[in-house]
């Protein structure tokens, strides 16, 4: 099934070219030349995908896809850039700045289909994906929000689309230690080529948003290892999936990292020296 894209293409030979191979996949394709124009489209239809052809400066770039993450009508939209600047500091601007993925023309039509069904892929919830609770946490993959316990009841957390897919994949995974390669590969994916301290970078954004509630320390640093969730930080011990069979939600006990390395229980104290909440 096709589906609706915004193509941002200021060169008319290379827009038609994509425009062809776009809905030659039966995709529906509007076309427009600009930030405002694309603006305009997205709040007056329904869009999947936003495919943006850049040949401009690259700090015009990043300003745009800043602008795009911090706009009411585009900042959920996923965002595939085509670009001819090739070099690995641009690659990582943009998917810091906000890019879903990055693609250096010329580029082959096949693999850009295929990128644009991955990145839907990673925006899109699986049907068996139920509400889920931890540690105080309450996150919906249906509609990316998420809810988290406070003194004086819920309160509603404000996240980006991937740093609510980063902290529901520790969510699902409470109490396994994953090293930022993996955090990398599981929730950016195998071919987005940015650094591990992006993974830094975006658990520091997570933590500024649970700080002040109950889930405050929820998100842990092992050291020289990577990042944890832990289920039971103050009262708050329960993992429970919403809306499915008792059987279907797994236990905290399955959840445990079976092939963590043994600690030294001889030796307590660099036991509790290894942990950096």
């Amino acid at each position: 099934m096709g589906i609706q894209i915004l193509l941002v293409e200021q060169d008319q030979a290379e827009r038609e070219q994509l425009l062809s191979s776009l809905r030659d996949e039966g995709h529906l394709v509007q076309q427009v030349n600009g930030l405002e124009q694309a603006s305009a489209a997205a709040q007056a239809s329904s869009l999947d995908l936003l495919v943006m052809d850049w040949s401009r400066p690259k700090c015009e770039l990043i300003d745009v896809l800043v602008a795009l993450r911090t706009s009411a009508q585009m900042r959920s939209l996923p965002v595939v850039v085509l670009s001819h600047y090739d070099d690995v500091q641009t690659k990582i601007a943009a998917l810091d700045a906000g890019a879903d993925d990055y693609m250096v023309k010329p580029c082959d039509m096949g693999e850009l289909q295929a990128r644009i069904r991955a990145v839907l892929r990673r925006r899109t919830p699986q049907s068996n994906e139920g509400t889920l609770r931890v540690g105080g946490l309450r996150l919906d993959p249906h509609t990316l929000s998420v809810m988290a316990e406070t003194d004086t009841g819920p309160r509603p957390i404000s996240l980006s689309p991937l740093e609510f897919r980063l902290l529901h994949f520790l969510a699902t995974h409470p109490q396994h230690v994953h090293t930022r390669t993996q955090l990398l590969d599981r929730v950016w994916g195998s071919h987005v080529f940015v650094g591990e301290r992006t993974v830094d970078v975006h658990v520091r954004k997570l933590r500024k948003a649970l700080a002040g509630t109950l889930c405050e320390g929820l998100i842990q640093t092992v050291r020289s290892s990577g990042y944890r969730l832990v289920a039971n930080v103050g009262s708050f011990q329960e993992i429970q999936l919403i809306g499915m069979q008792p059987e279907t939600a797994t236990s905290p006990a399955k959840l445990q990292a079976p092939n963590r390395s043994p600690v030294n229980r001889a030796e307590p104290a660099k036991k509790q020296a290894s942990l950096e909440t």
